[in-house]
């Protein structure tokens, strides 16, 4: 039973995360739609009308970043978090850029979820944390960084950064550093 006339997109291609977060959110009552990939999502919100969506920043074959401003063409006052497991300064402003209220680092559960998605808009005064990230951290974050102005491409990011290509791609594989 749908208490409120909310309803979500959930754009991610890791299927145990959308069955989780689709349970926990039809439980506080909102029509939830999943896709695993853009031209699905945009089907469904060409159809629907969502108005909040959850957008996975690495879809299988395609970045979320690309079909963002797309979403947001097809229904422009949809509210749009960025979730990603590869988070970075660079993409970060990037989404907030083009559209998005939010963006988060998974594991997020439905109530950071919620909280995110209450925004209207990007909140400029949001707190920065106290400790300063670490180096291994800030490499992460300007090769990202570097990977975006190239857009994705690994062997002209590679050359911006002065390094070899399997080793850029070797970085790249690893998990990010966490603070």
């Amino acid at each position: 039973m749908q208490v409120n006339d909310e309803r979500l997109l959930i754009v991610d291609d890791d299927e145990m995360f959308c069955h989780v977060l689709h349970r926990a959110m039809s439980r506080r009552g909102f029509e939830v739609l999943v896709a695993h990939d853009a031209e699905h999502a945009l089907a469904l919100a060409r159809q629907h009308e969502p108005t909040m969506a959850t957008l996975d920043l690495k879809l299988e074959q395609e970045s979320g970043l690309k079909l963002l401003p797309e979403m947001l063409e097809v229904v422009p006052d949809c509210r749009v978090v960025v979730l990603t497991g590869y988070s970075s300064i660079a993409t970060a402003v990037q989404a907030i850029k083009l559209g998005a209220v939010n963006y988060l680092c998974k594991p997020a559960d439905a109530e950071e979820i919620l909280a995110a998605l209450s925004q209207e808009e990007a909140d400029p005064e949001a707190e920065v944390a106290e400790h300063p990230p670490s180096i291994n951290r800030l490499t992460w974050e300007h090769i990202q960084k570097v990977l975006q102005e190239h857009d994705g491409n690994i062997s002209a990011t590679a050359r911006a950064l002065g390094m070899h290509r399997r080793t850029l791609q070797r970085k790249l594989q690893k998990r990010p550093v966490r603070r």
